[in-house]
C-alpha cells in the first residue's frame, strides 16, 4: 500500500486528525496513529491554536502544482487524489490521501504536485511557516517525523517495484491489499475496502488503461477473491490477493 501511498511526494502520518466539527485535538480518534501521539496536553493545545478547520467539495482543489507552498493539510475526513500534470497534458496520480494523511510539506517553495478532493473532504490547515516553527521548537516531534519519512521512502520503493515488474492483475491485487491495510488502520479490521476513487483514478495511479482496471477487477470477482459492491469491494479470499501482490 506495499501500501502504494506516495504523496507530495510521500505521504506522512497525520500531525493531528481531530474531527472538524469538534474543537480541539484531544478528542482525535486517529491520535495514536499520528504525530499527535508524541504531544502532551499543552502541546496539543498549541497545535490546536495553529490549525484551521477547512472543507472541500468533491473535485475542489486543495493546492496546485507550481503554486507557492504556503499551507500544509491534515486530512480528517474524505479522500484526496494527488497528481502531477505532465507536459503532454496527461496526469500521473501519485497517491490517494485518506483520513490521517498529511499533505503539502514541499521540499521547495512551490508545490510539486496538485491535490483535489475526491469526495467531500475536511482537513486541518496550517501555515507552512507555523508548522516549521513548531518543528524547530519540538525536537521530539521532528525526530518522529523523520522516522515516518523513512518508512514512507520504503513504501515509495515498493511502489516502483510494483509499477516496473508486476502484471496488471498483480498491480490491482497489490493496490487492494495496500488500501485494505490503510482502511484497517483507520477503521479497524474489515473485509470491506471502500474505493472512493473512480476507475480512471486507479488506472492513472497504476499506469494502466481504465478497461484494464475494470477487466481485472471482474477477473478477481469471477474467481471469488472479491465481490464488487457499489462503494468498493468486499474481500472473500485475502490469501489470493496477497499471493498475487507478492509475485
Amino acid at each position: 500500500m506495499a501500501q502504494l501511498r506516495i504523496i507530495e511526494p510521500l505521504t506522512l502520518a497525520a500531525l493531528c486528525s481531530h474531527d472538524a466539527t469538534v474543537h480541539g485535538c484531544a478528542p482525535c480518534r486517529h491520535r495514536s496513529l499520528s504525530l499527535c501521539a508524541a504531544l502532551d496536553s499543552d502541546e496539543l493545545g498549541m497545535l490546536d491554536e495553529l490549525s484551521k478547520s477547512v472543507s472541500f467539495g468533491a473535485s475542489e482543489t486543495l493546492f496546485r502544482q507550481g503554486e507557492d507552498a504556503e499551507f500544509v493539510f491534515n486530512i480528517t475526513s474524505g479522500s484526496v487524489r494527488v497528481y502531477r500534470s505532465l507536459h503532454d497534458g496527461q496526469r500521473q496520480i501519485v497517491g490517494f490521501a485518506l483520513p490521517g494523511d498529511f499533505l503539502g510539506l514541499s521540499m521547495s517553495d512551490h508545490n510539486a504536485f496538485s491535490a483535489d478532493a475526491i469526495t467531500s473532504t475536511t482537513a486541518c490547515k496550517f501555515s507552512r511557516q507555523s508548522f516549521s516553527d513548531m518543528l524547530d521548537h519540538e525536537q521530539h516531534v521532528l525526530r518522529l517525523l523523520h522516522k515516518m519519512t523513512s518508512h514512507e521512502l520504503n513504501l515509495a520503493q515498493d511502489q516502483m517495484v510494483i509499477m516496473g515488474c508486476h502484471s496488471a492483475l498483480q498491480k490491482i491485487a497489490a493496490f487492494l491489499v495496500g488500501l485494505r491495510a490503510r482502511w484497517n488502520m483507520i477503521s479497524g479490521e474489515t473485509v470491506h475496502i471502500p474505493l472512493p476513487m473512480n476507475r480512471g483514478d486507479i488506472a492513472d495511479f497504476l499506469g494502466v488503461a481504465i478497461e484494464t482496471v475494470s477487466r481485472n477487477l471482474s477477473s478477481l470477482a469471477r474467481e471469488k477473491a472479491i465481490v464488487i459492491v457499489p462503494d468498493g469491494v468486499r474481500v472473500l479470499n485475502i490469501r489470493r490477493l496477497e499471493s498475487l501482490a507478492r509475485r
